[in-house]
């Protein structure tokens, strides 16, 4: 099951409390102060992990509560710390305040350690206090209280090409083929009902990570079909790939349906490099003469997809070039 959307809380560990206690030797009536003080509080990491796809854990356990630092003890022992409890998300999470929606962290390193929230410091023991004129303190500190959060965790996959197109535009053969990825596939609309990752690899051991996003429908950016749900995911795409069907009445009129829903969702879409690509060139009954297509393509037949996977390349590395300063 595919989950890209949770609530959660988290709460790092309160500091442990500093001792009060004074050292007893035999003839020593008075002994000196030797209170220890307590361990720090347990904090909340989240780490990247690059085998996760889906947030569907977190429906199962929604509260993450980090270990409280042990109390102080006798001749200046200081308390243990506490646990720290290590949240590990898919990489593409984003993590958000859930009351102001302010984004604390954008997780996209695998193994990589977010520190989140620090647990309180452990509060002095009364071997702190002693002075000149108090020999004999009989208080101590307290910890600092952990710190709670209420949390939305929300993943946006992470992928180089974003397969964008309406339902049964092959997107998910084309996918399938190109790449490890093994989406269902069927010959009806919506196959896909949440996004597909697959590494297509071209060349000497040289790759790419593509996305098949489910299918759009004019008014997605209005919470039609499944669109909304899903446009998000290919906002972090670094290139898109319009797939358009060769038994398409109007290609013109569908391209420029797709990339209205897009435009509409969000602004960042109009500055993504893309490729329109026509898809199922089997179907075709007669050569197709005109220039609207970039490239054309035939999963069934695998005609055109090694060219397509050069070009695809190609205009990634376009967006990875450096603007030299002089142009900037």
């Amino acid at each position: 099951m595919f989950v890209d959307y949770v609530n959660i809380t988290v709460k790092s560990g309160s500091g442990g409390k500093g001792k009060v206690a004074f050292r007893r030797e035999k003839f020593v009536p008075r002994g000196t102060p030797n209170g220890g003080d307590g361990g720090r509080g347990g904090d909340i990491i989240f780490e990247g992990e690059v085998n996760m796809n889906t947030l569907l854990d977190f429906t199962l356990n929604r509260k993450f509560i980090a270990e409280n630092g042990h109390d102080g003890g006798m001749n200046d022992m200081s308390g243990k710390g506490g646990k720290s409890i290590v949240i590990k998300v898919p990489l593409g999470t984003v993590v958000s305040d859930s009351e102001t929606g302010e984004i604390y962290l954008d997780v996209s390193e695998d193994k990589k350690h977010y520190l989140f929230l620090e647990g309180g410091k452990g509060g002095w023991g009364n071997a702190h206090f002693k002075t000149a004129t108090r020999q004999a303190p009989k208080y101590a500190q307290s910890g600092l209280s952990g710190e709670e959060k209420h949390l939305i965790l929300e993943l946006k996959v992470l992928a180089d090409v974003g397969l964008v197109g309406f339902p049964n535009a092959g997107k998910s053969t084309l996918l399938s083929v190109l790449s490890n990825a093994r989406p269902k596939i069927a010959d009806y609309p919506f196959t896909t009902l949440f996004p597909n990752l697959g590494i297509v690899k071209y060349e000497n051991y040289k790759s790419f990570v593509m996305a098949d996003i489910p299918g759009l429908i004019k008014g997605a950016s209005e919470g039609k079909g499944l669109g909304l749900r899903f446009l998000k995911h290919i906002e972090r795409t670094k290139v898109l790939v319009y797939l358009i069907t060769a038994d398409s009445e109007d290609y013109k009129k569908d391209f420029k349906v797709l990339q209205n829903e897009l435009f509409t969702y969000s602004d960042i879409m109009r500055e993504k490099p893309f490729m329109v690509i026509m898809s199922k060139k089997d179907l075709l009954e007669k050569p197709y003469k005109g220039k609207f297509f970039d490239h054309k393509i035939s999963s069934f037949s695998n005609e055109g997809l090694d060219e397509l996977k050069l070009m695809i390349a190609e205009k990634i590395k376009e967006t990875e070039t450096p603007v030299p300063v002089w142009e900037r």
